[in-house]
Protein backbone atom coordinates (compact mmCIF):
# COMPACT_ATOMS: atom_id res chain seq x y z
CA UNK A 1 0.00 0.00 0.00
CA UNK A 2 1.55 3.44 -0.75
CA UNK A 3 1.93 6.10 1.51
CA UNK A 4 -0.87 8.45 -0.28
CA UNK A 5 -3.31 4.93 0.08
CA UNK A 6 -2.69 5.05 3.97
CA UNK A 7 -2.98 8.61 4.59
CA UNK A 8 -6.25 8.32 2.43
CA UNK A 9 -7.69 5.47 4.48
CA UNK A 10 -6.58 6.87 7.91
CA UNK A 11 -8.64 10.32 6.63
CA UNK A 12 -11.47 7.62 5.78
CA UNK A 13 -10.96 6.22 8.79
CA UNK A 14 -11.67 8.91 10.90
CA UNK A 15 -14.65 9.98 9.27
CA UNK A 16 -16.50 7.01 10.01
CA UNK A 17 -15.30 7.15 13.70
CA UNK A 18 -17.11 10.67 13.55
CA UNK A 19 -20.00 9.79 12.31
CA UNK A 20 -20.52 7.23 15.03
CA UNK A 21 -19.91 9.14 17.72
CA UNK A 22 -22.44 11.36 16.57
CA UNK A 23 -25.03 8.11 16.46
CA UNK A 24 -25.94 8.68 20.74
CA UNK A 25 -26.66 12.86 19.72
CA UNK A 26 -28.50 11.94 16.50
CA UNK A 27 -30.84 9.47 18.66
CA UNK A 28 -31.16 12.27 21.45
CA UNK A 29 -32.47 14.80 19.20
CA UNK A 30 -34.53 12.61 16.66
CA UNK A 31 -37.91 13.90 16.61
CA UNK A 32 -37.25 16.87 18.38
CA UNK A 33 -37.13 21.02 17.01
CA UNK A 34 -33.74 22.11 16.50
CA UNK A 35 -34.49 26.45 16.22
CA UNK A 36 -31.54 28.24 14.24
CA UNK A 37 -31.44 32.49 14.25
CA UNK A 38 -29.20 32.69 10.99
CA UNK A 39 -27.82 36.09 10.57
CA UNK A 40 -24.49 37.97 10.76
CA UNK A 41 -21.51 37.46 8.81
CA UNK A 42 -22.40 33.43 8.33
CA UNK A 43 -25.15 34.91 6.25
CA UNK A 44 -23.06 37.36 4.12
CA UNK A 45 -19.86 34.86 3.18
CA UNK A 46 -21.58 32.75 -0.19
CA UNK A 47 -19.46 29.79 0.87
CA UNK A 48 -20.66 29.86 4.78
CA UNK A 49 -24.17 30.03 3.14
CA UNK A 50 -23.74 27.22 1.32
CA UNK A 51 -22.39 24.79 4.25
CA UNK A 52 -24.86 26.42 6.60
CA UNK A 53 -27.76 25.14 3.75
CA UNK A 54 -26.08 21.68 3.45
CA UNK A 55 -26.16 21.38 7.23
CA UNK A 56 -29.46 22.23 7.86
CA UNK A 57 -30.28 20.16 5.83
CA UNK A 58 -28.40 17.33 6.91
CA UNK A 59 -30.10 17.37 10.54
CA UNK A 60 -33.43 16.98 8.44
CA UNK A 61 -31.81 13.85 7.39
CA UNK A 62 -31.03 12.24 10.48
CA UNK A 63 -34.71 13.17 12.03
CA UNK A 64 -34.05 16.18 13.75
CA UNK A 65 -36.53 18.78 13.35
CA UNK A 66 -34.69 22.58 11.98
CA UNK A 67 -36.34 25.85 11.67
CA UNK A 68 -34.75 28.44 10.22
CA UNK A 69 -35.00 32.19 11.72
CA UNK A 70 -32.96 35.13 10.01
CA UNK A 71 -32.19 38.49 10.48
CA UNK A 72 -31.41 40.61 7.62
CA UNK A 73 -29.85 44.33 9.35
CA UNK A 74 -27.24 44.75 6.93
CA UNK A 75 -29.48 44.07 3.98
CA UNK A 76 -31.83 46.02 5.11
CA UNK A 77 -29.37 49.33 5.56
CA UNK A 78 -28.36 48.83 2.13
CA UNK A 79 -31.64 48.64 0.56
CA UNK A 80 -32.59 52.15 2.79
CA UNK A 81 -29.45 53.54 1.44
CA UNK A 82 -30.11 52.87 -1.84
CA UNK A 83 -33.88 54.52 -1.98
CA UNK A 84 -32.60 56.88 0.29
CA UNK A 85 -34.65 56.70 3.22
CA UNK A 86 -32.98 57.81 6.52
CA UNK A 87 -32.81 55.73 9.23
CA UNK A 88 -31.95 56.18 12.72
CA UNK A 89 -30.89 53.92 15.69
CA UNK A 90 -31.90 53.87 19.44
CA UNK A 91 -30.24 51.28 21.96
CA UNK A 92 -29.39 49.45 18.75
CA UNK A 93 -32.66 49.14 17.74
CA UNK A 94 -33.91 50.42 14.09
CA UNK A 95 -36.69 52.78 14.54
CA UNK A 96 -39.13 51.81 11.83
CA UNK A 97 -41.57 54.18 10.52
CA UNK A 98 -44.44 53.59 7.84
CA UNK A 99 -42.06 53.82 5.14
CA UNK A 100 -39.10 51.71 6.86
CA UNK A 101 -41.55 48.91 7.55
CA UNK A 102 -42.26 48.43 3.97
CA UNK A 103 -39.24 48.26 2.72
CA UNK A 104 -38.10 45.79 5.77
CA UNK A 105 -40.86 43.97 4.87
CA UNK A 106 -40.13 43.88 1.55
CA UNK A 107 -36.58 42.82 2.22
CA UNK A 108 -36.83 40.32 4.54
CA UNK A 109 -39.59 38.52 3.41
CA UNK A 110 -38.12 38.88 0.11
CA UNK A 111 -34.94 38.56 -1.01
CA UNK A 112 -33.29 37.55 2.27
CA UNK A 113 -35.63 34.75 2.65
CA UNK A 114 -36.07 33.61 -1.02
CA UNK A 115 -32.27 32.65 -1.28
CA UNK A 116 -32.45 30.83 2.36
CA UNK A 117 -35.35 28.62 0.83
CA UNK A 118 -33.18 28.61 -2.77
CA UNK A 119 -29.67 27.67 -0.57
CA UNK A 120 -31.79 24.81 1.23
CA UNK A 121 -33.20 23.72 -2.35
CA UNK A 122 -30.25 23.57 -3.73
CA UNK A 123 -28.67 21.33 -0.97
CA UNK A 124 -31.24 18.38 -1.37
CA UNK A 125 -34.19 19.88 1.19
CA UNK A 126 -37.65 21.26 1.14
CA UNK A 127 -38.14 24.21 2.53
CA UNK A 128 -41.02 27.34 2.67
CA UNK A 129 -40.19 30.45 3.17
CA UNK A 130 -42.96 32.52 5.70
CA UNK A 131 -42.89 35.27 7.82
CA UNK A 132 -44.70 35.82 10.96
CA UNK A 133 -47.64 37.66 8.99
CA UNK A 134 -48.33 34.12 7.23
CA UNK A 135 -50.82 31.29 9.09
CA UNK A 136 -51.22 33.82 11.85
CA UNK A 137 -47.12 32.72 13.06
CA UNK A 138 -46.32 35.42 15.03
CA UNK A 139 -49.10 37.88 16.83
CA UNK A 140 -47.37 41.10 17.52
CA UNK A 141 -47.40 44.34 19.92
CA UNK A 142 -45.73 47.50 20.07
CA UNK A 143 -41.83 47.45 21.70
CA UNK A 144 -42.06 49.99 24.60
CA UNK A 145 -38.50 50.93 25.61
CA UNK A 146 -37.94 53.58 28.41
CA UNK A 147 -34.50 56.17 28.94
CA UNK A 148 -34.06 57.66 32.27
CA UNK A 149 -32.57 61.40 31.25
CA UNK A 150 -29.56 61.97 32.37
CA UNK A 151 -30.17 65.63 33.48
CA UNK A 152 -33.25 65.14 35.10
CA UNK A 153 -33.41 61.54 36.28
CA UNK A 154 -36.99 61.76 34.39
CA UNK A 155 -37.70 58.39 32.56
CA UNK A 156 -38.68 58.85 28.73
CA UNK A 157 -40.75 56.89 27.10
CA UNK A 158 -39.14 56.11 23.27
CA UNK A 159 -41.28 55.67 20.38
CA UNK A 160 -39.74 52.85 17.79
CA UNK A 161 -42.37 53.32 15.18
CA UNK A 162 -43.82 50.05 14.35
CA UNK A 163 -40.84 47.95 16.53
CA UNK A 164 -42.49 44.61 17.61
CA UNK A 165 -42.63 42.12 20.55
CA UNK A 166 -43.97 38.62 19.36
CA UNK A 167 -47.40 38.53 22.25
CA UNK A 168 -48.32 35.30 20.75
CA UNK A 169 -46.94 32.44 18.83
CA UNK A 170 -49.00 29.63 17.19
CA UNK A 171 -46.91 27.05 15.85
CA UNK A 172 -49.93 24.71 14.10
CA UNK A 173 -48.41 25.70 10.71
CA UNK A 174 -44.74 24.42 11.85
CA UNK A 175 -45.87 21.45 13.18
CA UNK A 176 -47.87 20.87 9.89
CA UNK A 177 -44.97 21.73 7.94
CA UNK A 178 -42.42 18.96 10.32
CA UNK A 179 -45.10 16.53 9.52
CA UNK A 180 -44.93 17.46 5.69
CA UNK A 181 -41.14 16.95 5.70
CA UNK A 182 -40.81 20.57 5.32
CA UNK A 183 -38.38 22.45 6.64
CA UNK A 184 -39.35 26.67 7.62
CA UNK A 185 -36.92 29.58 7.24
CA UNK A 186 -38.75 32.75 8.58
CA UNK A 187 -38.50 36.06 8.57
CA UNK A 188 -39.07 38.37 11.82
CA UNK A 189 -41.85 39.94 10.61
CA UNK A 190 -45.52 40.12 13.37
CA UNK A 191 -48.66 41.57 12.92
CA UNK A 192 -50.85 43.45 15.29
CA UNK A 193 -53.93 43.17 16.55
CA UNK A 194 -55.38 46.19 13.98
CA UNK A 195 -53.20 44.40 11.26
CA UNK A 196 -49.86 46.60 11.74
CA UNK A 197 -46.98 45.21 10.13
CA UNK A 198 -44.19 45.02 13.03
CA UNK A 199 -40.31 44.76 12.95
CA UNK A 200 -38.94 42.32 15.04
CA UNK A 201 -35.60 41.26 16.15
CA UNK A 202 -34.37 37.97 14.93
CA UNK A 203 -33.29 36.52 18.29
CA UNK A 204 -36.68 37.38 19.69
CA UNK A 205 -38.51 35.37 17.41
CA UNK A 206 -36.22 32.28 17.55
CA UNK A 207 -36.57 32.48 21.06
CA UNK A 208 -40.39 32.80 20.74
CA UNK A 209 -40.39 30.32 18.35
CA UNK A 210 -38.37 27.99 20.38
CA UNK A 211 -40.32 28.34 23.52
CA UNK A 212 -43.89 27.75 21.17
CA UNK A 213 -42.73 24.29 19.89
CA UNK A 214 -41.19 22.94 23.08
CA UNK A 215 -37.21 22.74 21.17
CA UNK A 216 -34.38 20.90 22.84
CA UNK A 217 -31.96 23.18 21.31
CA UNK A 218 -32.18 27.15 20.51
CA UNK A 219 -29.27 27.80 18.12
CA UNK A 220 -28.26 31.94 18.09
CA UNK A 221 -25.69 32.20 15.52
CA UNK A 222 -23.53 35.22 15.99
CA UNK A 223 -20.15 36.72 15.11
CA UNK A 224 -18.23 35.71 18.29
CA UNK A 225 -16.79 32.57 19.45
CA UNK A 226 -19.97 32.90 22.57
CA UNK A 227 -19.56 34.58 25.66
CA UNK A 228 -16.46 35.53 27.44
CA UNK A 229 -15.14 36.00 31.16
CA UNK A 230 -13.03 38.97 32.15
CA UNK A 231 -9.65 37.18 30.90
CA UNK A 232 -11.47 36.74 27.24
CA UNK A 233 -11.67 33.04 27.72
CA UNK A 234 -15.01 31.07 26.72
CA UNK A 235 -17.58 30.14 29.11
CA UNK A 236 -18.94 26.70 27.51
CA UNK A 237 -22.05 26.25 29.95
CA UNK A 238 -24.39 28.93 32.29
CA UNK A 239 -27.09 28.60 34.02
CA UNK A 240 -29.94 31.13 34.45
CA UNK A 241 -28.38 32.59 38.23
CA UNK A 242 -25.11 32.36 36.73
CA UNK A 243 -26.08 34.51 33.66
CA UNK A 244 -27.97 37.10 36.14
CA UNK A 245 -24.65 37.29 38.14
CA UNK A 246 -22.18 37.68 35.41
CA UNK A 247 -24.47 40.21 34.20
CA UNK A 248 -24.57 42.08 37.84
CA UNK A 249 -20.84 42.47 37.93
CA UNK A 250 -20.54 43.27 34.55
CA UNK A 251 -18.69 40.94 32.83
CA UNK A 252 -22.01 40.57 30.11
CA UNK A 253 -22.56 43.77 28.54
CA UNK A 254 -23.09 45.91 25.20
CA UNK A 255 -25.12 43.34 22.61
CA UNK A 256 -24.74 40.05 24.95
CA UNK A 257 -26.88 41.21 26.80
CA UNK A 258 -30.10 41.02 24.77
CA UNK A 259 -29.29 37.81 23.16
CA UNK A 260 -28.52 36.49 26.83
CA UNK A 261 -31.95 37.14 27.81
CA UNK A 262 -33.29 35.86 24.83
CA UNK A 263 -31.80 32.58 25.78
CA UNK A 264 -33.05 33.07 29.75
CA UNK A 265 -35.98 33.72 28.65
CA UNK A 266 -36.06 30.03 26.42
CA UNK A 267 -35.27 28.07 29.00
CA UNK A 268 -37.50 29.47 31.38
CA UNK A 269 -40.17 28.57 29.07
CA UNK A 270 -39.71 25.34 28.09
CA UNK A 271 -36.62 25.38 25.62
CA UNK A 272 -34.04 22.38 27.22
CA UNK A 273 -31.41 24.41 26.02
CA UNK A 274 -29.82 27.74 23.93
CA UNK A 275 -26.45 28.46 23.01
CA UNK A 276 -24.64 31.48 21.63
CA UNK A 277 -21.94 30.44 19.10
CA UNK A 278 -19.83 31.31 16.14
CA UNK A 279 -21.29 31.38 12.83
CA UNK A 280 -18.42 31.87 11.10
CA UNK A 281 -16.87 28.49 12.37
CA UNK A 282 -18.13 26.62 8.68
CA UNK A 283 -20.29 23.31 10.07
CA UNK A 284 -20.73 25.19 13.75
CA UNK A 285 -24.17 23.79 14.32
CA UNK A 286 -23.02 20.19 13.79
CA UNK A 287 -20.06 20.74 15.88
CA UNK A 288 -22.55 21.98 18.49
CA UNK A 289 -25.19 19.39 18.32
CA UNK A 290 -23.00 15.89 17.25
CA UNK A 291 -20.13 16.43 20.22
CA UNK A 292 -19.49 16.47 23.38
CA UNK A 293 -18.02 19.29 23.75
CA UNK A 294 -19.75 21.87 21.80
CA UNK A 295 -17.99 25.04 20.13
CA UNK A 296 -20.37 27.92 21.95
CA UNK A 297 -21.55 28.89 24.80
CA UNK A 298 -24.37 26.68 26.57
CA UNK A 299 -27.25 28.26 28.84
CA UNK A 300 -29.61 26.04 30.91
CA UNK A 301 -32.46 26.51 33.50
CA UNK A 302 -29.86 25.17 36.13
Amino acid sequence: MTQKSISETKHWLRTAETITEALPFMRRYAGRYCVVKYGGHAMGDDQLAKIFARDIVLMKQVGINPIVVHGGGPQIGAMLKRLAVESDFVDGLRVTDQATVEIVEMVLSGSINKSIVQAISDAGGTAVGLSGKDGNLIQATKLRRTKRDENSNIEKILDLGFVGEPSKVNPRILTDLEQAGIIPVIAPIGMGANGETYNINADTVAGAIAAAVGASRLLLLTDVVGVLNKDKELISDLTVEQVQALQADGTISGGMIPKLETCVSAVQNGVDAAVILDGRVPHAMLLEIFTDRGIGTLVKER
